[in-house]
């Protein structure tokens, strides 16, 4: 973790007030002064601020049930934040593992560990993700053959890996993929002639969605492990 962050998520200090203190010598790393904002410091380094240790905050982790309309950034775009549906303090450190389009319903998570979250959204980590789809015309026969071996997205050099198929009836699917490609759930329809028309994520790993739209809770302790 970056020096200036260590500061912030250990006092109340914003970003500035925590740059300024590294650049003006008051913070040391196992007892040597430290004036470059960027060091890099861990959970057993010794860091003081004017004399006084510092210990993190622990980390945070939130499931929400993402509504319609809304975006995947911290503050409001074109669209509100999906943050102003949380009744939390120091959002601003707060980020999401693995964003969702505006018009995209279901299952985020949010933390602040970067750690945590890189286990998520990384495609070689394989972590599944669960969508139930909802298509302007009927499913195709092939269509469970084609997403299991991958197919061709426009601009894309490779195939998409491959991705489970199930049909509910024939214009709801299930969709279950393992990387997070630029709207990949609707190019990936799209490549074989459909269009996406409802888009919702039911679950990530072993997480299911399990509170109302809008609603938020803490993750457990095992839901937490599950993706260390």
């Amino acid at each position: 973790m970056r020096l200036d962050k260590f500061i912030c998520k250990s006092t109340e200090l914003t970003k500035p007030q925590a740059i300024a203190m590294i650049e003006g010598g008051k913070v040391n790393v196992n007892r040597d002064a430290v004036t470059i904002v960027s060091t890099q410091v861990h959970e057993n380094n010794q860091v003081t601020l004017n004399g006084s240790l510092l210990t993190l905050r622990a980390f945070r982790y939130l499931i929400i049930n993402k509504p319609s309309n809304t975006i995947c950034s911290n503050i409001d775009e074109a669209y509100p934040s999906l943050f102003n549906c949380i009744t939390e303090g120091n959002n601003a450190e707060l980020h999401v593992a693995g964003r969702l389009d505006a018009d995209t319903t279901g299952l985020v998570l949010i933390t602040d560990d970067g750690r945590w979250s890189y286990n998520i959204i990384t495609p070689s980590k394989q972590c599944e993700k669960v969508y139930r789809v909802g298509l302007r015309k009927p499913i195709t026969e092939d269509a469970v053959e084609k997403f299991a071996v991958g197919v061709q997205l426009q601009g894309e050099p490779q195939l998409t890996r491959p991705a489970k198929l199930d049909i509910i009836s024939s214009q709801e699917v299930l969709l279950t993929i393992t990387e997070g490609k630029f709207h990949q759930v609707k190019r990936m329809f799209s490549a074989i002639g459909n269009k996406v028309v409802s888009l919702h994520r039911e679950q990530i790993g072993a997480i299911k969605l399990d509170v109302n739209e809008g609603e938020w809770r803490y993750l457990t302790e095992e839901e937490v492990n599950s993706f260390r």
